[in-house]
């Protein structure tokens, strides 16, 4: 297994638990990056993204339903073409595939309640 595949899961379980930071500072709109301090203007940025801003850019949602058509969690694409990487949040992991390579985390907090924007969106 390659170590970027990995390294890309734990990133994203990291966003998921603590929570992934506006890329854009929310005074001049400068490129943050990862972090919450602007280079441009010098303002603090601490805003972290909410569940809807965190799935507004993803590629595909495949819902997870119960017998009874009712929402379960939700598998989310939010890489693809190599590795792909998807967030489960009915068994809170991230699945990253390469080829015959795979890894896959564990997510214990939702920080950004994004399986709570999923049922939302899901119920609309």
């Amino acid at each position: 297994m390659t170590n970027s595949i990995q390294s890309q899961v734990l990133s994203i379980v990291a966003d998921l638990e603590n929570g992934a930071r506006c890329e854009s500072c929310t005074e001049c709109g400068a490129d943050l990056g990862k972090s919450s301090f602007c280079p441009e203007c010098e303002a603090h940025n601490p805003d972290t993204l909410s569940g809807f801003d965190y799935i507004a850019d993803v590629l595909d949602i495949n819902w997870i339903l119960n017998s009874n058509r009712e929402f379960k969690g939700a598998r989310i694409l939010v890489a693809f073409g190599g590795p792909n990487i998807w967030i489960d949040t009915d068994k809170q992991t991230v699945e990253g595939t390469w080829w015959n390579e795979s890894f896959t985390a564990s997510y214990s907090k939702d920080e950004m309640d994004i399986e709570g924007a999923c049922a939302e969106v899901f119920g609309c």
